[in-house]
């Protein structure tokens, strides 16, 4: 491996463990200025940590090697999501920053739910606690096999940590580097460091189409178009041979963001609800740059692979051995750099969300109320430390992919919280009783969904993403019940509030 990967990587590295010893003098010695950088975020930094936490791995691995395999028709995906991340700062990101004061100043999810719903408040925070921690477990574990495969793919017998697999190698090292800025950091770190790391993957997904178009071997764009129709002419069409379900399981992609915690935690943290618009103009412009350069990378791609007669074993690595291909080594681990960002960005994020759950759902609800802000802090950074490694054990499998775990885990949360929080904050009728059993219902139907294999066949057809029926039964739960368990006591505590 070239000495300029290796420089690049190392500035990337210590770039962002810096940045989490900066933060550390700035907000952390409060729960909630750990666990939410005392809602001092600018629009810009909310908008590009948003966006880069919500990205994750996929947006280099994953979406390009949808597109590699199945051309165009995967561009749905992106197409959903865009649309659903920008109702999620029209219709959420004000609301949400505003009703979290207002309840009570809450700096997590579940403590806004108990104050929104105070009926109900121990059994919310302890079930949403649960989601959380569960699902976000999963989550990180698909940003570490994401680092995983990269190591395993640029670095194949480079790095040897006491006998492991390069893959293993991989996870250690990404989950080590992410652990020592977000538990040093917290909140405003992985913030910080998400900021920068959206710039490297907005930059990345510019030049590489670019070259991959026009650099050597390329041929342009025609010469692309040209050997993609001669391969297969649906790889160039938005429907051929896509199915109503299969573009519906695609485009409802964007159903998730409402229910994302780590995504949404940053409307949490804007520095004044003014500045919400201004975010999300910043965060918009951010994700349909990326969008666009992930959807051509992994098309162009795969023409450039036809037309250099290039093996490319897992589709989901093409961004990694166009990186090793075409670029100069300094670029080259630009780029590395910037897959890692992208994972990190997420598992960061993730990581501190679980973090604050456990902390403040779950120790100081039920093991020690009167605990200090600063064994606040430290019980935080050690629940990063126990969720990372819970996420590490999940990721040991080398054959996972990374779109497979993502979506999964997107569904669980989308299904779980999307509904109840978009009721909760725009419709009064909702009550705890009806709180509870859409989160319940949601995360359950999701789970028994993919335990069935109905995101794969079902009823002998096409199988239906699980985040539809998990959203549809989480949005009748929570109407149905609320409609019929109107309590009056609560409806008085919430006015009072």
């Amino acid at each position: 491996m070239a000495i300029g990967v290796w420089i690049s990587l190392f500035i990337y590295f210590a770039l962002m463990i810096g940045i989490g010893f900066y933060a550390m003098r700035k907000s952390t010695s409060t729960s909630e200025g750990y666990i939410l950088g005392g809602r001092s975020l600018s629009p810009q930094v909310a908008a590009l940590s948003a966006g880069a936490s919500d990205m994750s791995g996929w947006l280099l691995l994953g979406l390009p090697g949808a597109m590699f395999i199945s051309g165009l028709g995967s561009a749905w995906i992106g197409i959903g999501l865009f649309v659903g991340a920008f109702f999620n700062w029209v219709l959420v990101a004000p609301r949400l920053r505003e009703q979290t004061v207002h309840y009570g100043n809450a700096i997590t999810i579940p403590a806004f739910l108990a104050n929104r719903f105070p009926t109900q408040a121990i059994p919310l925070r302890t079930v949403s606690a649960i989601v959380i921690v569960v699902f976000f477990a999963v989550y990180t574990a698909s940003g570490l096999v994401a680092g995983g495969k990269l190591f395993e793919s640029a670095f194949s017998g480079v790095i040897s940590i006491g006998g492991m697999s390069d893959y293993s190698a991989g996870i250690v090292i990404t989950l080590g580097v992410v652990l020592v800025y977000s538990v040093i950091g917290g909140f405003m770190a992985v913030s910080m460091t998400d900021f920068v790391q959206g710039c490297i993957m907005m930059l990345a997904l510019v030049i590489m189409p670019i070259v991959v178009l026009y650099g050597q071997g390329g041929g342009g764009f025609d010469q692309a178009s040209q050997t993609l129709n001669a391969t297969d002419p649906t790889l160039l069409s938005w429907t051929e041979g896509l199915t109503f379900i299969g573009w519906l399981s695609a485009v409802t992609w964007g159903l998730g963001y409402f229910g994302q915690p780590h995504i949404i935690v940053r409307f949490m943290a804007i520095r004044s609800l003014k500045e919400v618009p201004v975010a999300r103009n910043i965060g918009m412009s951010w994700m349909f740059i990326s969008l666009v350069g992930a959807i051509s990378m992994g098309i162009f791609g795969r023409a450039y692979a036809i037309r250099n007669g290039l093996e490319v074993a897992d589709p989901e690595t093409i961004f990694i051995i166009l990186s090793e291909l075409l670029f100069h080594p300094l670029i080259t681990g630009f780029l590395y750099a910037a897959l890692l960002a992208a994972v990190m960005s997420t598992i960061s994020s993730q990581l501190l969300v679980a973090s604050s759950s456990l902390t403040e759902d779950f120790y100081r609800l039920f093991l020690r109320k009167e605990a200090s802000e600063k064994e606040a802090v430290t019980v935080g950074r050690i629940s990063v430390v126990l969720v990372g490694l819970v996420a590490a054990v999940i990721a040991s499998d080398p054959t996972s992919q990374v779109l497979g775990l993502v979506s999964n885990a997107w569904a669980g949360f989308g299904a779980a919280f999307g509904p109840l929080i978009i009721l909760s904050l725009m419709w009064p009728r909702t009550n705890g009783a009806g709180a509870l059993a859409g989160m319940i219902v949601g995360a359950l139907t999701v789970i028994i969904w993919i335990s069935l294999g109905w995101n794969g066949e079902f009823m002998g057809g096409p199988g239906i993403y699980e985040i539809i029926p998990g959203f549809i039964a989480a949005f009748v739960a929570i109407m149905v019940v609320s409609s019929v368990t109107a309590d009056a006591e609560e409806y008085q505590a919430i006015e009072r509030a």
